[in-house]
């Protein structure tokens, strides 16, 4: 049996303690990872990077800068972070997905798909019909209240107590490994390791998106935004697709250096081509890679490393938008939170695992904040909001971060 599983996840041990199959995507992905990192090394002790980042001002700094300035004086939220592990309910540690539902919490687990209501834990497995038993993506169809579960072996719609599921033997879907689903509309959008795809709900026609029919090279598709008027998926190795609604064409934003090691151009395109998420709202577009992020408005980019942001790594395995400036981003090393100048992170200690979070201003000033909690765990898989409170999905466990009052 294929495993997609996180046995040992310390925070500070990067990739070491992840194991995946020999052929997989994920395997394909980490060695490319460990290569680029190498090439990292190489290239900063031969001392090239400080000169190929110049930029010279413009408007779009002044944008920056305004943004900024009517933000700097704006309080970071702080929560009570609540966290739930086998020992009060859960079917499993690890947590790839979270969904606010209302008053329900779905959780994706390695183990079955969980829901939280009236204090207590139901678990669905593939005794109940669902798909594979490790759920790696969840979505909400508002129209209806469907929740669509992507897992290991398939698609499953959990629809008033029925769940059916969707496999490449009884449907279009183009592969069995579902990382990303978004529903809008009448249409299911979905990212595969194969490729994405779309589902018409009136119609039950599915329609297929490849190295053939669109501008992706690669065909491990990660993460899938969609909306009423644009779609964005998130690749493996082609950056990110655009697709029109309107005019149902394609475009494709790619890291515009073409140096996988370094950041050659900064803020002049996306900031790598390993993609893993995509968040689309506000008509502004947040995109997550192993190696930084990136905000594009339309026109203008915006990235954000570890060297000059308040992100606590670049290896950000999920992205979460607010609105057009505020922005969640979950790491190997912690929940991040942007408001469009300043940063917090909450995580245990990566040295001592107590609580701690830190603000960083938009003048680059560190601060920290005594809390008494923090999420389950530093590596965070999945995000969702329910009005001030944040829900976030780690590998030891599901945080639910309960805005305190200032």
């Amino acid at each position: 049996m294929m495993k997609f599983a996180i046995e040992t996840l310390l925070g500070n041990e990067g990739l070491r303690g992840f194991w995946f199959p020999t052929h997989s995507p994920e395997r394909r992905r980490m060695d490319g990872a460990r290569k680029i990192v190498c090439g990292v090394a190489v290239l900063l002790a031969c001392g090239l990077v400080a000169a190929a980042q110049t930029q010279a001002p413009g408007a779009h700094q002044a944008k920056v800068a305004q943004a900024a300035t009517s933000a700097q004086h704006a309080p970071l939220p702080r929560f009570r972070f609540e966290n739930f592990t086998t020992a009060n309910g859960l079917p499993d540690n690890h947590v790839y997905a979270v969904l606010v539902d209302g008053e329900r919490i779905w959780a994706g687990t390695e183990n079955g798909l969980a829901v939280y209501e009236n204090h207590a834990w139901k678990t669905y497995t593939t005794k109940d019909g669902l798909a594979h038993r490790a759920v790696l993506t969840l979505a909400l169809d508002k129209h209806t209240g469907d929740v669509w579960a992507g897992t290991m072996g398939g698609l499953s719609r959990i629809s008033g107590g029925r769940i059916d599921t969707y496999t490449q033997l009884n449907s279009g879907l183009s592969n069995d490994v579902v990382y990303g689903v978004s529903v809008v509309g009448e249409e299911v959008w979905v990212a595969t390791a194969a490729g994405g795809c779309r589902l018409n709900l009136r119609s039950g026609q599915w329609t297929l998106y490849n190295e053939r029919n669109t501008p992706m090279n690669e065909i491990w598709v990660y993460g899938v935004s969609a909306t009423a008027t644009k779609v964005y998926y998130a690749v493996w190795g082609s950056g990110v697709l655009e697709y029109d609604q309107q005019t149902g064409r394609w475009d494709k934003y790619d890291d515009p250096d073409g140096e996988t090691e370094m950041v050659l151009f900064k803020d002049q395109g996306l900031i790598h081509e390993i993609v893993t998420s995509v968040s689309f709202v506000d008509n502004i577009l947040w995109a997550a890679t192993y190696f930084g992020g990136s905000r594009y408005d339309g026109r203008y980019w915006h990235n954000f490393l570890t060297k000059d942001s308040g992100l606590p790594s670049n290896f950000i395995n999920v992205i979460k938008g607010v609105d057009a400036n505020r922005c969640w981003f979950g790491t190997d090393k912690g929940l991040a939170y942007y408001d469009g100048a300043n940063w917090a992170v909450y995580r245990p200690s990566l040295t001592t695992g107590k609580p701690e979070m830190t603000v960083r201003d938009a003048q680059g000033k560190t601060t920290p904040v005594a809390v008494t909690t923090a999420p389950a765990h530093n590596y965070v898989l999945g995000i969702d909001f329910a009005g001030d409170d944040v829900w976030v999905a780690t590998a030891k466990g599901l945080s639910h971060g309960i805005r305190q009052k200032q």
